[in-house]
């Protein structure tokens, strides 16, 4: 059973704008789940209704088998959230702030889980200081360990590294890699691709509120490991040679290129093989090259794509 259900889930604004259209997810236990979309892509809205602090306009969610609406308490209990701003109390010690925060949610204090955490994210040389003392950079900190002080069976961390330093950057997903051992779920949002490659186990694509892409990062990867040739041919031909089949090249412009996708990380590109079933079918060409899709480029083409259709 998925740690988090999200089944037809709308949200349109009073202004009538659409943030999100008829959202399908599901979510595992202990996964680590990226979800990529530029700015204004509904990445912020989707985890503000999960996490309960917007109201979603139709659909369901549940999480840890607790329907947000129907038993809030207990879904926002499994929750740790990440948000963007940097929202302290200024004036109180970063101590008391982490152990506050355990204290919403009905739990018994336990310094020995506050100084686990503070000292992962290198806060515990700073559990005196007051917040307005701090760095950008460790009041985010301070963020990750507020969301942590509960125990949270699901972590969000919304644009976690947008305008971090490079060391909190690494402390952080040295954290969720540890996290993940224990058992957590992370959902981070991002727009920064090499974020999700790092990171992620599975990634999804959200365009104009719709959710366009959920794959799992390894398939995006195995994606990555192909190359196009393409070849540009003197003559144009009709149709590809049946002698040629098992290679299934495609025939493009007009019948003038040929492209040739093959793995990278394969024993035998089967390139040989092509050049030489093309010299004996009387095939010539004029020129080649070849070209291989980054993460990046899969990203920005399904953006794109989707962008022509709206």
């Amino acid at each position: 059973m998925p740690i988090i259900s999200i089944s037809k889930l709308s949200k349109t604004y009073k202004s009538g704008f659409t943030a999100l259209r008829d959202i399908d997810l599901a979510i595992q236990r202990g996964e680590i789940f990226a979800l990529l979309g530029p700015n204004g892509a509904g990445k912020s809205t989707l985890i503000n209704i999960v996490c309960g602090i917007v109201t979603p306009s139709s659909g369901t969610v549940s999480v840890a088998g607790h329907d947000i609406a129907v038993d809030y308490r207990a879904a926002r209990r499994a929750i740790g959230l990440v948000p963007q701003e940097l929202t302290t109390d200024a004036f109180e010690t970063v101590l008391n702030t982490v152990s506050f925060s355990r204290g919403l949610f009905g739990l018994r204090p336990d310094p020995a889980h506050i100084e686990r955490i503070l000292r992962a994210l290198s806060l515990w040389d700073k559990r005196d200081s007051r917040l307005m003392t701090l760095s950008g950079g460790m009041k985010r900190r301070v963020l990750i360990a507020k969301a942590l002080s509960h125990e949270p069976r699901v972590l969000f961390l919304d644009e976690p590294t947008a305008g971090v330093d490079v060391e909190l950057r690494q402390d952080m997903w040295r954290l969720v890699r540890d996290l993940r051992q224990q058992g957590v779920t992370v959902i981070l949002t991002t727009h920064y691709i090499e974020e999700a490659e790092e990171m992620a186990d599975r990634i999804g694509v959200i365009r104009r509120g719709e959710i366009i892409l959920v794959e799992e990062k390894a398939a995006l990867m195995r994606k990555l490991g192909r190359k196009q040739l393409t070849l540009q041919l003197q003559q144009p031909i009709d149709a590809v040679p049946t002698d040629l089949a098992d290679y299934e090249l495609a025939l493009v412009g007009d019948g003038r290129e040929l492209v040739y996708t093959y793995d990278t990380r394969a024993e035998r590109t089967g390139i040989t093989g092509l050049l030489t079933g093309l010299a004996a079918a009387g095939i010539r060409f004029s020129d080649l090259h070849t070209e291989q899709s980054s993460l990046e480029d899969i990203f920005v083409g399904l953006v794109r794509e989707e962008g022509a259709r709206a």
